[in-house]
């Protein structure tokens, strides 16, 4: 028997907890690469800012109308519709000037610069006579 593998047998019961340590970490390493599946919330694709304002939009646009409807269900006096109102109406605004925003901010992208056209070595009014 190799000199190494009696080292291994006869080794220390510190040894032995250092290398059940090794083995274990490589086990529960194996596992997690092998056995255990992603959710599928971790290859969603996450929201871009635009989508977020798009959606907040969308929801206020939403309760602009349930406003309207609860208003003229009874629900609410003019002076309390007309405060909520004005108050969805300036948030709907401030949304839309960042959906603006951002739009831009994507749309603007530095365009290659445009080459001059080659210079016409004899200009137009005075061409060679052939």
């Amino acid at each position: 028997m190799p000199s190494f593998m009696l080292a291994i047998f006869f080794a220390a019961p510190a040894e032995w907890a250092v290398i059940g340590a090794c083995l274990g970490l490589a086990a529960a390493v194996f596992l997690f690469i092998f056995y255990i599946q992603p959710d599928a919330s971790d290859l969603a694709p996450h929201r871009t800012k635009l989508d977020q304002l798009l959606e907040r939009r969308d929801t206020i646009y939403d309760n602009l109308r349930d406003l309207k409807f609860e208003y003229r269900a009874g629900k609410y006096s003019e002076g309390d519709y007309e405060t909520m109102k004005v108050t969805l109406e300036n948030e709907a605004a401030l949304v839309l000037a960042e959906i603006e925003q951002v739009t831009e901010s994507q749309i603007r992208r530095p365009r290659p610069v445009a080459r001059p056209a080659a210079a016409d070595p004899a200009p137009a009014g005075r061409r060679s006579a052939r």
